[in-house]
């Protein structure tokens, strides 16, 4: 918890809240905050709040889309090898995945390549198309890549191979000349929602050939899966992700499942549970992604296509080297952030300047992204995280909500071999020797645009609850808006002059626990990651002013409210 963070007031138009509230019968409190999430259309938040499969657009809306499904059809009927080509991360296995068990399913002559990261490299590549053109491919599908490969589409072109690109990364002013390109974020495209992550565009193109074929009842089994790619590529909850994410985690809670996610979800300890977006994004999403970060991503997904009974052994097996692998990861990643940290801090080249960019020999280049991630939490700067590996350099870089990463680097593009990404997550390959000028390229572009002000890190406020008004309403009303993530935060409230009677007590060390009192009601609460605040929470034992969270937690088998508590402040401060 950081004690210097601005409490800001989200803004909300009030106007609808009333009528929502009366129409949908739901609370103030979440009256307001569906207005604030800008659903204050009847239409609007009764869909956020139901989402049914039957909400989702007609896929065949998306640019490319009807030539993509005639041809792969046509290549079914006539037996043509079709290749997907994914990408070593959630997204990309996720999306490749269910994008071949729905051609299996229809009868496809299919296989699939996922990049290594050291071997092949990031993205589509012309060298790629040779190897499954020799391999007997007669059709590409690209997912989660190849909006910006060019040459690759190229050299498909030369090869006689029919290419499509789905996608969902930033194009660039031309488009590759394939035979087919899929992404919502196309200029050209007219398709109404644009945030989908690319396991939500490889699902569209499985919902096309669904209707088409006649096999709807197939669609809801890739949507959970599907919700795993969405959730973990931290894509806005909202519209279509909203309505995978959050169905697809009923259908994870629920089951069943073949034998491959049941061994995933078991070694994860998720078996039996309700599984929500946390369990997502901190449990299941790094074990999956360690694969692609410290040796193959084949090996998530030869662990999630298992659907054969008789591969239990195997299954259980699979998921046991994920587990293993993302406890190498979390070792490689605790080594690098402290030496990164250690530079920030002593290296006023590095330190003093707008954007962090930071440089290591033989740094671990399958780590190096959650590193820039941890290095945006602590200074909450934009940090771009180099490893050196001879002359040749590659970065993987994070930014904070008022700072375009990509546009930065498309200032500085003469400076790099390659580069692309999204404006809050990107990535590069650079010659060493130019480390030192994009850094000040970067920090040039950033001191033009980014305000003393940007730098400070905000804790947005959905408004005032007291101990009085949380009642079983709310709380249900509130599970309800879930999933939470980019595009739809978990609710955060503020309340003032509040007695702790009894803590604040320490939790594993890290996190302070204790028991909060207004107007005669006691709630209990955890700060997570306030260890450091003790001596300030308990100076203000007698009155303090809390922001906080409503969470439901289990102990005993048994359900209980407590407060999450994201900051403190002195009353009236």
């Amino acid at each position: 918890m950081k004690a210097d963070l601005i409490w800001e007031n989200v803004a909300c138009d009030e106007g609808p809240s009333e009528v929502l509230a009366r129409e949908l019968g739901v609370s103030p409190v979440t009256a307001r905050l569906l207005c604030i999430r800008g659903l204050g259309n009847l239409d609007d938040a009764r869909r956020f709040l139901s989402p049914r499969l039957d909400d989702l657009h007609d896929p065949l809306r998306l640019a490319g889309m009807s030539t993509a499904v005639n041809r792969i059809l046509a290549a079914i009927a006539s037996k043509d090898r079709i290749a997907i080509h994914g990408d070593y991360d959630v997204d990309g296995v996720t999306s490749t995945v269910i994008l071949r068990r729905a051609l299996e399913l229809l009868g496809a002559d299919v296989v699939h390549f996922l990049p290594e990261r050291f071997r092949d490299g990031y993205g589509l590549q012309p060298a790629t198309l040779d190897r499954l053109h020799q391999d007997g491919a007669r059709v590409v599908i690209s997912v989660d890549c190849g909006i910006r490969a060019a040459e690759a589409a190229n050299r498909a072109r030369e090869l006689g191979i029919d290419l499509i690109i789905t996608d969902h990364h930033e194009p660039g002013a031309e488009l590759p000349d394939a035979l087919a390109v899929i992404n919502p974020k196309r200029h050209d495209c007219l398709y109404p929602d644009k945030n989908l992550a690319g396991v939500g565009v490889a699902l569209k193109l499985v919902q096309a050939l669904c209707d088409c074929t006649g096999h709807a009842h197939w669609l809801p089994a890739f949507v959970k899966v599907a919700a795993i790619g969405t959730l973990a590529d931290v894509v806005p909850l909202t519209g279509e992700n909203r309505i995978i994410a959050k169905l697809g985690l009923g259908m994870l809670s629920k089951g069943p499942h073949k034998i491959g996610l049941r061994a995933l979800l078991d070694v994860c300890g998720l078996t039996g549970r309700e599984i929500d977006s946390y369990h997502i994004g901190f449990v299941v999403a790094p074990r999956v992604n360690a694969a692609g970060r410290m040796s193959t991503p084949d090996i998530a997904a030869r662990l999630l296509l298992a659907s054969d009974e008789t591969m239990g052994e195997e299954a259980r097996a699979l998921a046991e080297q994920l587990n293993s692998e993302n406890l190498r990861r979390q070792q490689e990643e605790a080594e690098i952030v402290s030496q990164a940290k250690k530079i920030v801090e002593t290296d006023l080249e590095v330190g003093s300047r707008t954007v962090i960019v930071v440089a290591g020999d033989g740094w671990h280049r399958g780590v190096i992204g959650i590193v820039a991630s941890k290095l945006v939490d602590a200074f909450h700067r934009p940090a771009i995280v180099i490893s050196v590996d001879g002359d040749v350099a590659h970065g993987s870089c994070r930014s904070i909500p008022s700072f375009n990463m990509l546009a930065a680097l498309e200032s500085s593009a003469d400076a790099m071999s390659k580069f692309g990404g999204h404006k809050q997550a990107a990535g590069l390959t650079i010659d060493a020797a130019k480390i030192r000028e994009l850094r000040a390229r970067v920090n040039d572009f950033a001191d033009r645009c980014l305000t003393p002000d940007d730098l400070r890190p905000r804790l947005w406020i959905d408004g005032s609850l007291t101990f009085r008004s949380i009642n079983e309403q709310v709380v249900s009303e509130l599970s309800a808006l879930a999933p939470f993530g980019a595009g739809n935060p978990c609710p955060i409230f503020r309340t003032s002059r509040v007695e702790i009677v009894d803590g604040p007590r320490r939790l594993k060390d890290r996190h302070l626990k204790m028991a909060f009192k207004q107007d005669g009601r006691i709630l209990r609460g955890v700060a997570w990651r306030a260890s450091e605040r003790e001596s300030f929470v308990a100076e203000h034992k007698g009155a303090i002013d809390l922001a906080f969270s409503l969470e439901n937690d289990t102990y005993n088998g048994e359900r209980y409210l407590q407060l999450s508590v994201a900051d403190f402040r002195a009353p009236d401060s």
